[in-house]
């Protein structure tokens, strides 16, 4: 069956249909967002190379990265946080089989806080580096961001990022979001990520969550 998107705007939100008929938004950072005060007590030394590899381990297996040298302030900040541990313990939040699947939010890793989750973050953005060289290709890393009414230069998340699951159902966000890296392998692993059942919001009635990201040095 073909697939087709709709675009709506409700609440300031880009929503697309999917080919089962629901409704799925955008990877977006809350326009209501507030800055984590959150205390990284530990630091890992990270290599400076071009395009780094990366181990995102989680709690259903590796997926392997490989961030891009043509957006380096992506890479740079992406790698500066991990050298920071910052993603240990934080959950994929919104996950929707046949899309995406959404995680760095620092929130998400106090259940309490699930009213909250998507609306988390280190505290600043990242100026846009949307290239039409890379597109939404399956295993695709992208940034979040907030919606354009509110963000019209679509400056990304300091640290919420996607990882595209379907390319075709995420091709209308090619030119919109900046795409900073792709997987190299563990495709099955965010299969299986994209698979699990969810509730409210798009997030999993199942924790999960990324124990660390490491990096792959050759």
């Amino acid at each position: 069956m073909r697939k087709s998107l709709l675009l709506l705007i409700i609440v300031s939100v880009a929503f697309f249909s999917c080919k089962n008929g629901s409704k799925t938004s955008a990877p977006i950072e809350s326009a209501d967002s507030i800055e984590t005060k959150t205390q990284i007590m530990d630091t890992m030394k990270i290599e400076q190379v071009e395009e780094p590899i990366l181990d995102i381990k989680t709690s259903m297996g590796t997926i392997r990265v490989k961030l891009y040298k043509e957006t380096p302030l992506h890479r740079d900040n992406f790698m500066k946080l991990v050298s920071q541990r910052y993603f240990n313990e934080i959950l994929f939040h919104r996950v929707i089989n046949g899309f995406m699947i959404q995680t760095g939010d620092p929130y998400s890793k106090n259940e309490l806080n699930e009213s909250i989750f998507g609306t988390g973050g280190p505290g600043y953005t990242i100026p846009a580096e949307i290239l039409p060289q890379f597109k939404h290709k399956k295993g695709a890393l992208a940034a979040a961001r907030k919606s354009d009414t509110a963000n019209p230069q679509r400056a990304s998340s300091g640290s919420q990022f996607y990882i595209v699951q379907d390319p075709e159902t995420c091709a209308s966000l090619d030119g919109a979001y900046t795409v900073f890296g792709e997987t190299i392998s563990g495709l099955d692993i965010i299969d299986k990520i994209a698979a699990v059942p969810t509730h409210a919001n798009d997030i999993p009635d199942e924790p999960v969550k990324i124990i660390e990201i490491t990096q792959v040095l050759e």
